[in-house]
């Protein structure tokens, strides 16, 4: 069975991305302008902000519940890098950015607010935070959405990680996918076949059954990944890549467990 190095692919395929978003970045750095964010150190976002688009997976949601906005924005790193370098300059100095249709501004009291331990790098929280924090004005609820999803508090919802696929990553071909028991291994398939065209495929699924070694008792949609394809599908067990957390994950489990805990799709082109 052969393998992807999601990385090395990034690198191979976006080479000259990465040099004109180092060249943005280089810019940056050389500004003068102040930023907008009194407790926020701009040298240490512009270490962290090249890290980045050297390695899409150092994005992290630390301890924060980013996870929906953490996939979108490891994408947005890995597949426009440029893209991400202007996003995180103008939310820095200014407070806020252009996407798609929108302007996303962050608040006042977001801004002075303390940095903190938070486990994650203060780039990461300046874009995540701020994404979070201005989800429910921008995206209304989707009256359609099953009403498991609809209902969990804290949980960036399908329409929400619509809204930032098509507002932060341009797309606009977005389509979801309800998969819990019955539609599983179609919405994977599709997601994968999705991934190899160029574009970009996310999973909402239950952290604690797929991802620990503690399933909960009783199975709900509580984590959002991105798929990164490469998937093998056997007569009783399944495979693919993922990333979250900060890492590229394969992860292998029983078909019957996939089934339990992979809920829904949303691919775009």
């Amino acid at each position: 069975m052969i393998t992807r190095d999601v990385l090395t692919e990034a690198y191979a395929t976006n080479a000259g991305a990465v040099q004109q978003a180092e060249a943005l970045l280089l810019e940056f750095e050389q500004s003068i302008a102040p930023g907008a964010w009194p407790f926020l150190d701009k040298a240490t976002i512009i270490s962290e902000l090249r890290a980045r688009i050297h390695n899409p997976f150092l994005v992290s949601q630390g301890g924060q519940p980013f996870c929906g906005p953490a996939s979108v924005l490891f994408e947005l790193v890995r597949k426009q890098p440029q893209r991400y370098i202007e996003i995180c300059r103008s939310l820095f100095l200014v407070g806020g950015f252009h996407s798609v249709s929108q302007y996303i501004a962050s608040s006042e009291p977001l801004r002075h607010s303390s940095f903190g331990n938070l486990r994650m790098g203060q780039a990461d929280w300046m874009v995540l935070a701020t994404l979070r924090d201005v989800e429910t004005r921008l995206f209304p609820v989707e009256p359609n959405a099953p009403n498991v999803i609809r209902n969990l508090a804290g949980m960036t919802k399908s329409w929400e990680m619509k809204g930032w696929i098509r507002e932060i990553l341009g797309y606009t071909n977005i389509q979801y996918c309800q998969a819990y028991l019955t539609n599983d291994l179609e919405a994977l398939n599709a997601a994968a076949v999705t991934i190899q065209a160029g574009g970009v495929a996310f999973a909402l699924i239950t952290a604690e059954g797929m991802l620990s070694d503690k399933p909960p008792l009783v199975p709900f949609p509580s984590h959002w990944i991105a798929l990164l394809g490469n998937v093998v599908i056997q007569a009783e067990a399944i495979e693919f890549d993922i990333y979250t957390w900060s890492k590229q994950m394969r992860l292998k489990m029983e078909l019957g467990e996939f089934k339990k805990y992979f809920w829904a799709t949303i691919t775009a082109l």
